[in-house]
Order: C-alpha cells, then sequence, then structure tokens
C-alpha cells in the first residue's frame, strides 16, 4: 500500500488565527511602560514634591521637580513610554504648567484601562467614553471657573505664586511673581490678548548674587561688556545704531588672494585700510550715534583694534557680537530696522533713548538701556542666582509663571487648586455614571475614580494619609463644599480659595484633554512593528 502524501506549508484551519493573545499583550506593555513613566514623576507632584537630579551623559547635573524637564532629559526606550514625555511637552508648549499632573493623571487612566480591558471591554468602545467624560469634566472644570480682570494685579499674582510654591524658589515666591505679572502685561498688545508671545520676554541669566536679585527691566539689556578701554561706560540721551555691516577691513574672496611684494607696496595696504575704516567712523559719527550695536560676524572681526581706536576718540560706546537670534527682538525693542550698508547710515536710522550705561552684576558686567523712545513692547529679566543649578531652576520656575500668566490673559478664569477640582469632577463623573447604561457606565465610573489620583497623590507627598484626606475631602465636596481642597502647608483641609491657591482654568482644561487624547491613542494600539533591520 502507497504512503499518503503529505501537504506541507498548509496550516490547518485551528492554527490561522492562533495568535489571538498579541493585541492583548502588546496593549498592556504599552500600559505598563506608560505607566513606569507616570510612576517616575508622580513624587515630584505638589508644593511638598520632592527634586529629582538629572545627570547628563557628559557629567552636567540638573537639579529640578518640573515634569517636563525631567522627562525630556529621562532615557525613554519604549515607545509608548515616549509618547507620555511627548504629553508632558505638548502641555508644557499649550500651558506651561501643569506637566508633571498631566502626566499622574494619564497614569492613573491607563490603571483604570486595565483594569476595564480585564473585564472584557472592547478597547473602542472604552476609547470613545473616555472621550464623553473627559468632554463632561471640561464642563465641570468650565462650572467651577470664576472669571477675572486683567486690571486686576492682585488676582494675577495669586496664580503665579501658587505655580512657583511647588519650585526650588517658592521662597522667592512674593518677588518673582510680580515680576512675571509685570512682564506679561506688558507685552500684551490691547484687543490681542489671545496670542501673547512670551518670546518678547527675554530671560537672561547671570551669575552671582542670589534669586532675590532677580531685577526687571523695562528696556535693553546685552550679557556682554562694551568693548574699549578707552570708550565712555555711561552715556545720557544716547543715539543707537544696530548696524549689520564689519567696521573692519575687507578681506579678499576665498578664490583670492593679495601679493605684497615690498615694504611700499605693505604700507600702502596699511594706509588704504587707515582711510577705509577712518571712512565708517566719520560717516558714524556726521549721523551723530554715540552706541554703536554691531551684529557677529563669522567671516571676520565685526570690530577691528583700529576701528575700536577710532571709535574711542569719537567717544562712541560699541556693543559688538550681537547674535544673529537676537537681532530680531532688539529691533522691537528699540523700535527700528538694522542698518546693512554705510550708505544707509544717517540720523534718520537712529534710536534715542534716555540713558546707556554698563553696569556690574556680580563677576559679569552688562550693558544697560533705559528710557527708550517708541519703544516695542518686550521686556528683559535678568535672573540671578547663587549656582549654575540654582539658576537654572529659576529660569524654567520664572518661565513657569509667565506661562501661567499668559494662560489667564489668554483665558481670563481661574479655579481653585488642591485638588479641589479633581474631587469635584471625580463626585459629578460618579453621580452621571448612575445615569447611564452599558459600557459608559463602567468607564465613567473608572474614569471618576482616576481622578483622585491628584489629590491621593498630593496628600501622600505632604506626609498625609491618603485615604483618610482623600476621603474627608470627598464627604466635604459631598455637602456642597466645593472650594474644599488639601492644604498642604497646614496638614488639612481648608477653603483653599480663602488661601489663595488658584491656578488658571486653561492649564486644569489643558491636562484633561492632552491626558485622554493620549489614552485613546495608546488603546488603539494593537501591535508594534519594527521597521529597523
Amino acid at each position: 500500500m502507497a504512503p499518503k502524501a503529505r501537504t506541507v506549508g498548509i496550516k490547518p484551519k485551528s492554527q490561522t488565527f492562533k495568535d489571538k493573545s498579541k493585541p492583548t499583550d502588546v496593549r498592556m506593555s504599552n500600559i505598563q511602560a506608560a505607566k513606569a513613566v507616570s510612576d517616575a514623576i508622580r513624587t515630584s507632584l505638589g508644593p511638598r514634591g520632592m527634586d529629582k537630579m538629572i545627570q547628563a551623559g557628559n557629567g552636567e547635573v540638573s537639579i529640578t521637580n518640573d515634569g517636563a524637564t525631567i522627562l525630556k532629559q529621562m532615557n525613554v526606550l519604549h515607545p509608548a513610554a515616549k509618547m507620555l514625555v511627548e504629553l508632558s511637552r505638548a502641555q508644557d508648549v499649550e500651558a506651561g504648567d501643569g506637566t508633571t499632573s498631566v502626566v499622574v493623571i494619564a497614569g492613573a487612566l491607563l490603571e483604570a484601562c486595565e483594569k476595564l480591558l480585564q473585564k472584557g471591554l472592547h478597547p473602542t468602545a472604552i476609547s470613545d467614553s473616555f472621550q464623553r467624560c473627559s468632554n463632561k469634566a471640561v464642563e465641570i472644570l468650565t462650572q467651577m471657573a470664576t472669571p477675572i480682570e486683567l486690571t486686576d494685579r492682585e488676582t494675577l499674582i495669586k496664580s503665579a505664586s501658587t505655580s512657583l510654591n511647588s519650585k526650588v524658589v517658592s521662597q522667592q515666591s512674593s518677588l518673582l511673581a510680580p515680576i512675571a505679572v509685570d512682564a506679561v502685561l506688558k507685552v500684551t498688545e490691547p484687543g490681542k490678548e489671545t496670542s501673547v508671545d512670551l518670546k518678547n520676554i527675554k530671560v537672561i541669566s547671570s551669575l552671582g548674587g542670589t534669586v532675590e536679585d532677580t531685577e526687571l527691566i523695562d528696556g535693553l539689556v546685552f550679557t556682554s561688556r562694551s568693548a574699549g578701554t578707552n570708550a565712555p561706560k555711561r552715556l545720557e540721551k544716547a543715539k543707537i545704531g544696530l548696524i549689520q555691516f564689519c567696521i573692519s577691513a575687507p578681506k579678499t574672496d576665498m578664490d583670492h588672494n593679495v601679493i605684497v611684494s615690498d615694504y611700499a607696496a605693505m604700507d600702502r595696504v596699511l594706509k588704504e585700510e587707515r582711510s577705509y575704516i577712518l571712512n565708517i567712523v566719520k560717516q558714524i559719527k556726521k549721523a551723530g550715534c554715540n552706541v554703536l550695536l554691531v551684529q557677529k560676524s563669522i567671516l571676520r572681526d565685526a570690530v577691528s583694534d583700529l576701528a575700536q581706536h577710532f571709535l574711542d576718540k569719537i567717544k562712541c560706546m560699541v556693543v559688538k557680537d550681537v547674535e544673529r537670534e537676537d537681532i530680531e527682538f532688539v529691533c522691537k525693542t528699540l523700535h527700528c530696522r538694522p542698518i546693512a550698508s554705510l550708505d544707509h547710515f544717517t540720523a534718520e536710522n537712529l534710536v534715542s533713548a534716555e540713558l546707556v550705561e554698563e553696569v556690574a552684576s556680580g563677576t559679569n558686567k552688562f550693558v544697560k538701556i533705559t528710557g527708550i523712545q517708541n519703544m516695542g513692547r518686550t521686556v528683559s529679566i535678568i535672573c540671578r542666582g547663587s549656582n549654575k543649578l540654582v539658576l537654572e531652576e529659576a529660569a524654567r520656575s520664572l518661565h513657569d509663571a509667565l506661562c501661567v500668566v499668559r494662560c489667564l490673559v489668554k483665558k481670563p478664569f481661574q479655579i481653585v487648586g488642591g485638588g479641589a477640582p479633581d474631587i469635584e469632577m471625580s463626585l459629578q463623573l460618579a453621580a452621571v455614571a448612575q445615569t447611564v447604561e452599558g459600557v459608559d457606565a463602567y468607564c465613567f465610573r473608572a474614569f471618576a475614580d482616576a481622578l483622585e489620583v491628584i489629590p491621593s497623590t498630593l496628600a501622600e507627598n505632604a506626609g498625609l494619609n491618603p485615604i483618610a484626606t482623600v476621603t474627608e475631602l470627598r464627604n466635604r465636596h459631598a455637602q456642597g463644599e466645593k472650594n474644599a481642597g488639601i492644604n498642604v502647608r497646614k496638614g488639612a483641609i481648608t477653603d483653599i480659595y480663602a488661601e489663595n491657591v488658584v491656578q488658571p482654568l486653561l492649564v486644569s482644561v489643558s491636562a484633561i484633554t492632552l491626558a485622554t487624547e493620549t489614552i485613546r491613542s495608546i488603546l488603539k494600539i494593537d501591535d508594534i512593528i519594527n521597521t529597523f533591520s
């Protein structure tokens, strides 16, 4: 009897769909990786949150509790974990504050998703239901918000102080908060409140002194000292010229050479150079300019030694090597256009200022221009610190405070902090869960429970009992005390509005919206395909 023929390469029907567990495994892997990132920065949430010391590959050390900064410098490899890093960056761009909160909320929502998936709910159903939860949460936040007036400076300062209270520089919040408010209000154009550009606020870090020495300057500051030893260091009623050409001997092209065969030819070259530079300096004097700002050049000296000698003689202060990227800010501040050639160096193209002086700051010196005529809507802040680590963190904290004030200018509504809005959202969403049916009932309940992570973490980081604190907070809100929140300093639950712990509505709305969007994206992923070989 002949043996039976074997069919090679044809799978039995039972094996065709055997790998049904793979999408679930991928989803769980993504959730675990993202939760690990969330747990890593959870301890740095709130006024009593811890700081992280980050050591870069080159040995540089930085200390911060800013969520976006920590995640940006973390070496994250898992693609789903990178999504939480991007989430923190998106919150930083959108609101500037709440970068830690948004990642902690995302981690709690992912944990809720994990439990719902284990119950057998479909990822798409959870995703759609979470979007409805997010929309409802934003409605609740908007109802809780109180409108503010931009003329009410004290209210703006309270919000900026809340942002600074969780930072290393919290002791100096009474100084930095008014600086942040005044800076943003200065650059805000009437009628264009929705488009506040923080690029119009230049923060200059200067090592030396303490954070208390930080100052707001209604004018222009250059970090470099003025060139020349005999040039004036203080000028009143100054005439300022911003030039983009060099005051030095012109150079030949790369392909050409100048051959000097004897001393007479060398003498002619030097005389020509002297005559060329003297002609430029005479034109500068004729225009009445006594302060010269020179753009940095990579081809030759912006101002040669000979030119500097002549400029010293005509009592002209020179600030050279102004960076190319700073030219736009300088032009906006001085309300002028840069002069690209000597032909256009006339009195009409100069800018008047009350005072230009070289000021000592610790071990450094910088040039300060104040009292600028027709000054643009820009402002400079000199941030001081005793060492590099404190200085960097002070600059980051100041940026967060500026962003908070910008949020209030863009959307003039504020809500209380201290975990109060999160508990209120949790309670109201739990009530909605009782009125809906099917998958929505499960998802609304899970979303509501996940939002308790913020008050729970605040209590935990402050050394309080998280379960007892959240339970009491929930009871107070159930009795109608919408402003009841965790007072970290007193270690108790108080009316948080009376304690001036407030934050912009935009920060909280942005955190909920962006966290939900990221969770939905992670839920929809059922496979990871590597394209690299």
